[in-house]
């Protein structure tokens, strides 16, 4: 029989308020609560409570207060990393991010869900999670919500304010709610 831990990382529905998961959602609080407290004035220790928190980072990341996460674990990101302030990654399931990304001041990332059965839904005691994939060289524009279970490209960019329901492949720029091309980004690697 599955753990809660095995069926959240799986993408089944879950118990949110399974003991284990509760534990970890503290820990990761508790790290995020001492980011946080740092702001800017300690930009190291800050670094190095983020190389703690996430499951990966690259060479020369950054991430800026208020930052908010789930588990911090799930979180993956490459080399020439940024995210401005207030960003909100629900990492339930992975959030895996490329190379030379850029994220906005409060973009929200979230790889969680509820269950369409709104019995399971009762109290929010059960979750469901869609990784998202970003890919190198994204930039996503200050306020874009990113919903469980996207996939973007290479040289995307996101206009800001967009709310992005569904996948994109390679060098498009996508505004929006929802989120369409808007036009080809001229700038291809």
């Amino acid at each position: 029989m599955k753990t809660e831990k095995e069926k959240m990382l799986n993408g089944e529905v879950f118990d949110v308020y399974n003991s284990q998961l509760v534990h970890e959602r503290y820990y990761a609080r508790k790290l995020v609560e001492r980011f946080n407290a740092l702001g800017e004035v300690n930009p190291e220790a800050s670094k190095e409570i983020i190389r703690q928190l996430f499951g990966h980072v690259g060479e020369n990341y950054e991430v800026h207060a208020q930052f908010k996460c789930d588990y911090g674990y799930n979180i993956y990101v490459g080399d020439d990393f940024f995210a401005n302030y207030d960003c909100v990654m629900l990492d339930v399931s992975p959030i895996k991010i490329g190379k030379h990304c850029l994220l906005g001041p409060r973009v929200q990332l979230y790889t969680v869900n509820h269950p369409l059965d709104p019995k399971l839904r009762r109290n929010g005691a059960y979750g469901q999670g869609k990784e998202i994939t970003i890919g190198d060289d994204v930039w996503i524009g200050g306020g874009a919500i990113i919903c469980p279970g996207v996939t973007l490209g290479n040289n995307v960019i996101v206009g800001a304010g967009s709310v992005v329901t569904k996948s994109y492949g390679n060098n498009v720029i996508i505004a929006g709610n929802p989120a369409q091309v808007i036009k080809e980004n001229p700038y291809k690697e």
